[in-house]
Order: C-alpha cells, then sequence, then structure tokens
C-alpha cells in the first residue's frame, strides 16, 4: 500500500508542473452565466441519466441500481444490484466493486412505441465477472421492468489482484451508452489496467463499440481485418464522455488520461485512439502486471516532458495513422467523464458548443480541478478555438455525469449524491 500510495503522490505532482490555463479571458464576454436547481440529493455516487421528452428522468447510482424520476418528482426504483433493498425487483448477478457498477443508460428513442430502456453494467454472471449492456421494456405505470435481455455481454471487468501495484478491483470501465443520430447505440469500455485489451483484436475493452439494438455489429462498421465487427474505434484507455455533434457526422468522445493528458477526440470509423500500455518496446520490460499505463518503474529522475513521451496517450510513433486528440487537458490528467453538446436559442454564443465534466484530482483530501467546461470545438474537429470553465451557482463536486434535457437545460450528476439542473439566465 506504502507503494502504492507513494506513486500516487508522485503523479499527482508531475501533473501540476504542467502549467494550466483556460481561455479565461476577454474573450470569455460571451460567457453564459447559469442559475441552478437541485433536482435530486442524498443519491450514492449517481452516474448517468436519460431523458424522455416529458422531463421523465431514469438514472443509475453505481452500487445501488436504476430508478427512474417521473414528471411530478416522484421516484420509482426499479432494478438494484446485489444488496440493495427497497427496489421494485433485484438483480442478484450486478454488483459494484471500485470503479466498477452499473453505469451508463440510454432511453430508446422509439420508446414511446417499444418502452426499451438499456443499462450497463458489472455482473458475476461469467467467472471472473463481465461488464455487459442490457436491454429492458419498461412497464406502462414506470414502476417495473421485464424481458431483460443482455446483448453484449463480453466486455471485460478488472477482478481483484493482490499483486497489482495501482488501481483496485473494477478499475477502468468507460460505461457510457448513447443513441447516435444513425440510430446505433454507441458504447464506451476501458481498459481495465490490462496492457493487451486496448489494441486487441477481440477483447471489447479500451474500445468503443456500434450496435444494434440487438447487439449485432452496426451496418458501415468498419475495423480491421480480424477485429471483432462490433468494434467502432479501438486503442482507447478509459472513454467515459461520448457525445454527437448537431448538423454534422462527428462523433466525440471525452478520455481519461494517465498522469497526463485527457483527451478529447472526434472519432473515425475503425480508427485507433494510440493507447498501448504492452511491454512492448525499450524500456517497458519490468511493467507491473505488464501494464506500462502509469510506468511507476520510470517515473523517478525522468524530466515530465520525456515520461509523456515514454508512455503517450495518443502514440503516433507507433501508430502514425492513430487519431489525433483535439484537446488534452494543457496536459493534465483530471478525469474527464461524461460529454454533451449543448443546444438551442437559450444558451446564446455556447448553442453547439461541447461540454464535458471534469472530476478532479482529489488525493491528499483536497479536490483539484472540478468544473465543467464549455469546449468551443473547431469546425473540423481537429482542435478547439477556445475552453471556458463554467462559472458554477453551486459547490464543486466530481461531475461524473453531464446530460442535456429535453428543454435543453444542463443536467449534471455529482459523486457526492446530487443532480443539478443547470439553466441559463441571461
Amino acid at each position: 500500500m506504502r507503494q502504492e500510495l507513494t506513486m500516487w503522490s508522485l503523479l499527482v505532482a508531475t501533473a501540476f508542473t504542467v502549467p494550466f490555463s483556460h481561455a479565461a479571458n476577454a474573450a470569455d464576454a460571451k460567457s453564459v452565466k447559469v442559475t441552478h436547481a437541485e433536482v435530486l440529493t442524498g443519491l450514492e455516487n449517481p452516474w448517468d441519466m436519460a431523458f424522455l421528452s416529458d422531463g421523465t428522468m431514469f438514472f443509475t447510482e453505481k452500487c445501488k441500481g436504476l430508478s427512474v424520476r417521473l414528471p411530478s418528482g416522484d421516484v420509482n426504483a426499479l432494478l438494484g444490484m446485489t444488496g440493495s433493498s427497497g427496489y421494485q425487483s433485484t438483480a442478484d448477478d450486478l454488483f459494484c466493486e471500485g470503479q466498477a457498477g452499473m453505469q451508463g443508460v440510454a432511453v430508446d428513442p422509439g420508446f414511446a412505441e417499444n418502452r426499451t430502456i438499456y443499462v450497463y453494467s458489472t455482473s458475476s454472471k461469467a467467472a471472473p465477472g463481465t461488464n455487459r449492456l442490457m436491454r429492458f421494456v419498461v412497464n406502462d405505470g414506470f414502476t417495473e421492468l421485464s424481458d431483460r435481455t443482455d446483448i453484449v455481454e463480453d466486455v471485460p471487468y478488472k477482478p481483484k489482484a493482490t499483486d497489482h501495484p495501482f488501481g483496485g478491483p473494477g478499475a477502468h470501465n468507460g460505461g457510457r451508452v448513447r443513441f447516435g443520430p444513425d440510430g446505433f447505440i454507441y458504447l464506451t469500455t476501458g481498459d481495465t489496467h490490462n496492457g493487451e485489451v486496448p489494441q486487441s483484436p477481440t477483447m471489447l475493452g479500451g474500445k468503443v463499440l456500434r450496435i444494434d439494438r440487438d447487439g449485432n455489429a452496426a451496418d458501415g462498421n468498419n475495423p480491421p481485418e480480424g477485429y471483432d465487427s462490433r468494434i467502432f474505434t479501438y486503442g482507447h484507455r478509459n472513454v467515459q464522455g461520448i457525445a454527437f455533434r448537431p448538423g454534422s457526422d462527428q462523433v466525440v468522445v471525452a478520455e481519461h488520461g494517465p498522469w497526463h493528458s485527457d483527451e478529447i477526440t472526434v472519432l473515425q470509423n475503425g480508427g485507433n485512439a494510440g493507447w498501448d500500455p504492452r511491454p512492448n518496446m525499450a524500456g517497458r520490460e519490468d511493467c507491473p502486471d505488464n501494464y506500462c499505463g502509469y510506468m511507476p518503474n520510470q517515473l523517478e529522475g525522468m524530466d515530465p516532458a520525456e515520461r509523456v513521451k515514454f508512455m503517450p496517450m495518443t502514440d503516433t510513433a507507433t501508430y502514425p495513422d492513430a487519431m489525433p486528440p483535439a484537446w488534452n487537458n494543457n496536459g493534465l490528467s483530471q478525469g474527464t467523464s461524461s460529454a454533451a453538446f449543448l443546444t438551442g436559442e437559450k444558451w446564446g454564443a455556447w448553442d453547439g458548443r461541447l461540454v464535458v465534466g471534469i472530476m478532479g484530482i482529489g488525493f491528499g483530501g483536497t479536490p483539484v480541478g472540478q468544473r465543467i467546461d464549455v469546449i468551443d470545438l473547431a469546425e473540423d474537429g481537429a482542435s478547439v478555438n477556445d475552453v471556458t470553465a463554467l462559472a458554477l451557482p453551486m459547490a464543486s463536486g466530481r461531475f461524473r455525469s453531464v446530460v442535456v434535457g429535453p428543454e435543453g437545460d444542463l443536467y449534471t450528476a455529482v459523486d457526492e449524491g446530487n443532480i443539478y439542473k443547470l439553466s441559463p439566465s441571461n
């Protein structure tokens, strides 16, 4: 444990040797002021939300389960996990451990006809556990679920390992599930601290999947020959944000960096994000558990700029055709989570801008970097024109999810237990 804490302390210190700045200057004269309302409080690690057009909101709590908030404000607890109580039903195979548990939720665009939702969670059905995407039918009264179908069953999960020197069981699951404007489901996954996973043609961790409602590969997927046909992009570390730029075909992801370089990237069908934490080059031979993602054996005495080169988030030296990130959080790793595009005239100059929740670093009890960034993504998606930290009207927190509601307001869930609605006030 002492070794792990020492390494993490060094990682944090390293991260903040990189100068940090936002474009918070005269250009921010167009900034939008927002007000906030508490939608729900007293939750346990709320992870994601999904809306119907009337304001009905499905939401997940990582270690508890799935619930729905009705337009009246009433909440029905629908599906609990192992050990949960007060839910209409419980699925005993669903469990939480570390970062794993019940995560993403999405509503089928045809919900009015098929009453279908999709939930991503960790399951013990297959040893030692997997992450899986489940499909359910919701009854007319929003009081119960039925017809569970596991449409993706084989996303890797990180089990407990006594010899793993960092992280913990259940790490790096991705977990966001969204319907794209093309009608297909996009599911983000994580590398599970396994060096082989991101570049693997068959293991579904470290990927973005694009599938139909039955879990089959979407028409038009173009992974390299020999890769699982469900793969849309690969070579990712831990994607927790995915959004679709209005009026374009751009699919944008927000991804956690290691000790540097959280990234925002516009995806290319079949593309490689360039993350490869294997011991596959000189100097990486002694990576703990064959995972070089933090390179604790290379930190001491190495210049921070050299560390970035040695274990790059997007390794263009090894993969020259890797998808280039548009933004790298000023070279910092602070935990980018969910992403969404603001839409509507009510947002003024921010109409069409990307918002990303950032959980911040909280080592030593002092959170750093907790915020929501508003990002003016260049038209071609290759860079950003401006980044503005949203002036929050409430206390900051670990912003786990940002979702645009049916009337264009921005909803955010924080790990500390609240879901807020943020609305423009000017």
